[in-house]
């Protein structure tokens, strides 16, 4: 048995994973993914989307050391050729991980979105990406617009085109995720009743859609005006 050791039994499980991993290889190829054991005895597998925002699957499984980091592409492999849902991660990446997780707890839900009108919102910023973008991507100005305001109850929140790309990158909502910037794909695909639900702590935002979710850290809370 391996010293550090990845259990998906549930071979359905392992093709949502491999999924997850293959799109965080798509945006780096050197991407290093976190998986560590939630209090609901779940497994968390995180990775970095490059737009400053991290992404986050859940699956059934388990983690030796219950916090444990590794090559995005290397576990791939592993996933590959596993047969009885042992799998082993690898080389220890846990110096490679930069900057904390969110909490697992105490995110307040604001509101929920549209799917459709999310995708949109990347397709249509990945229009001016093309062109005002570089060979070093998007400009910084377009990532950093604030593109959504959601209001619920006595809080609002500003999404910006960051968080937006990281969610369409990543193929959390059903019928994207086929390019890692444009999501390029027909809005009528995505049924209209298909949500993105909005949540928030004061330091972070969340965005929960049906794959996956994605987290970035919210600006100064003080400057956000709640809209009527």
């Amino acid at each position: 048995m391996f010293e550090r050791v990845l259990t998906v039994p549930d071979a359905v499980e392992r093709e949502n994973l491999t999924a997850f991993l293959s799109k965080a290889v798509r945006l780096d190829d050197a991407a290093v993914v976190r998986m560590r054991t939630r209090s609901d005895g779940r497994l968390a597998v995180w990775a970095s989307t490059g737009f400053d925002a991290l992404a986050v699957r859940v699956v059934s499984g388990s983690i030796s050391p219950d916090d444990t980091s590794a090559a995005a592409d290397q576990l791939l492999a592993a996933l590959a050729s596993v047969v009885d849902g042992a799998v082993d991660p690898g080389f220890s990446m846990d110096s490679a991980w930069r900057g904390a997780l969110p909490p697992e707890h105490g995110f307040e839900h604001v509101d929920d979105v549209p799917a459709r009108v999310l995708i949109d919102l990347a397709q249509r910023g990945a229009v001016l990406a093309k062109e005002h973008g570089s060979s070093h991507g998007p400009p910084v100005s377009l990532l950093d617009q604030e593109v959504l305001h959601v209001d619920g109850g006595a809080n609002g929140v500003s999404i910006t085109m960051r968080t937006v790309f990281a969610l369409t990158a990543m193929g959390f909502v059903p019928h994207t995720g086929q390019d890692p910037l444009t999501a390029t794909v027909d809005l009528t695909r995505i049924d209209a009743d298909e949500i993105v639900r909005v949540r928030a702590t004061k330091v972070w935002l969340r965005l929960d859609a049906r794959y996956g979710s994605v987290f970035s850290r919210r600006g100064n809370p003080l400057s956000l005006t709640v809209e009527r």
